[in-house]
């Protein structure tokens, strides 16, 4: 059963960075795609990024160009590296596990998911 931790959150100024990990356990993550997402109180849900198993990368709008996510198989960790941040990134972002990036944005419904870390971006 593969199961999914989030780390590296935190609190940093705007125009700061930090660099989030997505840890697996219990499975190979090379056989999953993994997906960023992330949840402000109060609002939806927001794709953020989906990396799939041969290292393709697919960005929200919102985060291109600012985001980056990659992985390291061998390692069995997804990250994200976030730059030029601003305070509406902060969010719980979380990372979620399936076998296709197909539709990452729209999809409900994730086979595995992780709690979650906690970045709040402010001065």
């Amino acid at each position: 059963q593969l199961q999914l931790v989030e780390s590296g959150g935190g609190l940093v100024q705007p125009g700061g960075s930090l660099r989030l990990s997505c840890a697996a356990t219990g499975s190979a993550l090379d056989n999953y795609v993994i997906a960023w997402f992330r949840q402000a109180p109060g609002k939806e849900r927001e794709g953020v990024s989906c990396i799939s198993s041969g290292g393709v990368r697919h960005y929200a709008l919102s985060t291109k160009g600012r985001f980056t996510v990659s992985r390291d198989n061998a390692k069995n960790t997804v990250y994200l590296q976030m730059n030029s941040l601003k305070p509406e990134d902060t969010a719980l972002y979380y990372c979620a596990a399936e076998d296709t990036c197909n539709n990452w944005l729209s999809r409900n419904s994730w086979s595995y998911g992780g709690q979650g870390t906690q970045v709040t971006v402010s001065s």
